[in-house]
Order: structure tokens, then C-alpha cells, then sequence
């Protein structure tokens, strides 16, 4: 099945209640694809744009990426369950 047919949110229901971070650059030509996810997300849900960043600047440009950001929510995420 090719990419553009895929249909991404088709299940995005059953990540809930699992929090999702989605993370893009502003100048992304692929934004829109978070920014469909994050409104279609029921669960904990986090939309992180990236000022000055396109896509590509987040996979290599270490000034770029949100690491800071990326730490706090798997921190936060990743805790074990309170018994």
C-alpha cells in the first residue's frame, strides 16, 4: 500500500490511554500529518512544533532537537504505575 493511502488515524483510538508526543519542525511540509494526529488523539496527548526546524533538522541538527522536552515527557510517561 503506498504511504499517502495509508490510513494513519484509521486506529488512533486504541492508543489511548497511552500518552503520545508528536514532534515537528514549524517549517515541516509534513506538519499537518501531527497536527491531523494530535486533533484525532483521545488520550494524554502533546503536539511539540519546533520553531525554525524543518523536517530533516530534526533528525541530525543536535541545536534543533528538543531534547530537554523529550526527557521531561518519557520521564513522565515511562514511571511505573502506581500499585
Amino acid at each position: 500500500m503506498p504511504f499517502f493511502q495509508f490510513p494513519m488515524a484509521a486506529n488512533i483510538d486504541m492508543i489511548a490511554p497511552r500518552p503520545i508526543m508528536l514532534v515537528h519542525g514549524a517549517n515541516a511540509h509534513s506538519r499537518y500529518y501531527s497536527e491531523d494526529v494530535y486533533k484525532a488523539a483521545t488520550g494524554p496527548k502533546e503536539l511539540l512544533i519546533v520553531p525554525d526546524a524543518d523536517h530533516v533538522d530534526l533528525y541530525d541538527n543536535l541545536k534543533k532537537i528538543p531534547f530537554d522536552k523529550l526527557d521531561a515527557f518519557f520521564k513522565q510517561s515511562l514511571r511505573p504505575a502506581a500499585a
